[in-house]
């Protein structure tokens, strides 16, 4: 009598998972890191007039769209493994993966020259055309995506009783939501800064909502 051989098709997933989950962990200092070297090393940038988003005009604007893909990749990959996972929250996945989408279409859709970036473009605004439309849109559907996810991470633990996690993932939800919608109303440098360190602040919370669920903590 023959006997069934057991597959081994777990142990290779687990281990795929947990390096897509290690992936989306680092998305975010990959993403702020970039940002940073960039905008302290490319010339006429400023981070008190622009958006990071501008980075992906002039010669050097491919390093910029490679950041918004390879971050937005790395991001769905986690919410795919996620996605496999038992998490206990059925939504976080859904809600990172349509973070990762923004990203990868901000990516795509290069944001306008503005505001003397790159050097030679006149001061203002400037025109928003049809891949800056497309790109504001993949950032809004991403932002919105990532404060929801925030947002609902903070009601279920409070709901669990790990306040300190609840407190953390609200005040990262809050504090995002308020500097974009200040960034909006009002575009001064102060609200741009304060956007630029509130992008980091979420960054964070993304990579240590990884981190959790990859050492076996539900969200």
């Amino acid at each position: 009598m023959t006997q069934a051989i057991p597959l081994r098709v777990r142990p290779a997933a687990v281990g795929r998972d947990r390096a897509l989950l290690a992936g989306g962990v680092l998305a975010g200092p990959l993403f702020v890191g970039s940002v940073l070297v960039q905008g302290f090393s490319r010339d006429g940038f400023d981070f008190r007039r622009h958006p990071a988003s501008v980075l992906s005009n002039g010669e050097l604007g491919w390093v910029q769209i490679a950041t918004f893909l390879a971050s937005g990749l790395l991001v769905l990959g986690a919410a795919a493994a996620l996605g496999r996972r038992d998490t206990g929250a059925r939504w976080l996945p859904r809600l990172l993966g349509l973070y990762g989408v923004g990203l990868v279409l901000a990516g795509i859709f290069r944001a306008d020259p503005a505001d003397g970036f790159p050097v030679g473009t006149p001061s203002g605004p400037g025109q928003v055309s049809w891949h800056g439309g497309l790109h504001f849109l993949g950032a809004t559907v991403g932002f919105v995506a990532l404060i929801v996810a925030a947002v609902a991470a903070a009601r279920r633990g409070a709901r669990r009783g790990e306040r300190g996690w609840a407190a953390y993932s609200l005040a990262s939800g809050v504090c995002f939501g308020t500097a974009w919608v200040a960034l909006i109303v009002r575009p001064v440098p102060l609200t741009m800064v304060g956007f630029g360190l509130a992008v980091a602040v979420a960054w964070a919370w993304v990579s240590g909502t990884l981190w959790r669920i990859d050492h076996g903590r539900n969200v």
